[in-house]
């Protein structure tokens, strides 16, 4: 059973920036697509990135385009996210999930998932 640990996150200042890993045990990622996702208070949840299986494609949400980047390391079963440029709006948990590719329609759809880890903290305030 694949299971999947967040770790990196914390308080930030704007502009400040972060590096989430996401450890996976229990199986190799080489299978699995990894996405991220963040829920702030009183909303759901919704996608930041996502990455392939072989880590050959990558998706971001347009509210984060341009400031993360998502990478995948397949030797060390291991997701990063690095965040740039933050903002208060970036606050949240973020969690990572895992679900077997190819999705066959959009990448920040829940039901993609069936693996999800349980959310690290991220708080950008001055």
């Amino acid at each position: 059973q694949l299971q999947l640990v967040e770790s990196g996150g914390g308080l930030v200042q704007p502009g400040g920036s972060l590096r989430l890993s996401c450890a996976a045990s229990g199986d190799t990622l080489v299978h699995y697509a990894i996405g991220w996702f963040r829920q702030a208070p009183g909303k759901g949840r919704e996608g930041v990135s996502c990455i392939s299986s072989s880590g050959g494609n990558t998706m971001y949400a347009d509210s984060v385009k341009g400031r993360f980047t998502i990478s995948k390391d397949n030797a060390k079963n291991t997701v990063y996210l690095e965040m740039n440029s933050l903002k208060p709006e970036d606050t949240a948990v973020y969690y990572c999930a895992a679900g077997r590719w190819p999705f066959g329609s959009a990448w920040y759809l829940l039901v993609h998932y069936n693996y999800w880890g349980q959310g690290t903290q991220v708080t950008v305030s001055s």
